[in-house]
């Protein structure tokens, strides 16, 4: 079976003053769907930047990565835009919601951009937030959200385009425990609910991955 995910050899180098930095050090992997799986290692390890390369935010420096049957490295600056609207989902630590905007707003706002209209996906919208159990919130602003909230409006718009990858960075480091833990739970829920989708999450604590069906390590660069 083809893997959801290929990466051959990833090498990614930065620059910090007179110092080269190489984050990725040949690394490879390989991942399917229908499964919520763990990236962890200390800080520093490479865990976003493996992150970053996969969803299209950032780009290797030599070797290979396929994503859904598509070649990133082959891709022009338009096509990488398009390939994160409408295969990847996004969810970051600090919730990035739109502070003058509802929730099902919110939810909705990767179809805005994808040039769709905002009122016509509001039934998607509302029926994500149900989802997650937020289906009363749908027109409340983040300001009136809890924190666990935010991120669970989060993790509704990172589904409303349907991807078949979900990136999570940190999603429960700006949550209290048992907040995350509920967190943790959706993301795990979210990612058997799809024979055919991956939630792959880089967390720092190692409770947090023992939620995940597979838990990967990263050090110095390279898969533990």
């Amino acid at each position: 079976m083809t893997p959801l995910i290929e990466a051959v050899d990833l090498v990614r180098e930065y620059t910090m003053g007179e110092e080269t930095v190489r984050a990725l050090d040949e690394l490879t992997l390989r991942l399917d769907g229908g499964q919520f799986v763990s990236v962890v290692g200390p800080s520093g390890a490479g865990k976003s930047t493996l992150l970053h390369v996969i969803g299209a935010l950032d780009v290797a420096d030599s070797g290979r990565i396929v994503v859904d049957g598509a070649d990133l490295g082959a891709m022009s600056d338009d096509e990488q835009s398009e390939f994160r609207r409408r295969k990847i989902g996004f969810i970051f630590q600090f919730f990035n919601l739109v502070p003058t905007m509802s929730a099902w707003e919110n939810v909705a706002l990767p179809r805005l951009l994808d040039g769709q209209s905002l009122r016509g996906s509001r039934s998607d919208a509302l029926a994500l937030l149900e989802r997650v159990g937020l289906g009363n919130r749908a027109d409340h602003r983040p300001s009136e959200l809890s924190g666990g909230q935010m991120q669970r409006v989060a993790v509704a718009r990172s589904l409303v385009m349907d991807p078949r990858i979900v990136l999570a960075d940190e999603p429960t480091g700006n949550l209290d425990s048992a907040t995350g833990a509920a967190i943790l739970e959706l993301l795990r829920d979210v990612a058997h609910d799809d024979a055919t989708r991956l939630v792959l999450m880089v967390t720092h604590d190692t409770s947090a991955a023992q939620y995940a069906d597979r838990t990967i390590t990263v050090r110095d660069g390279r898969i533990a």
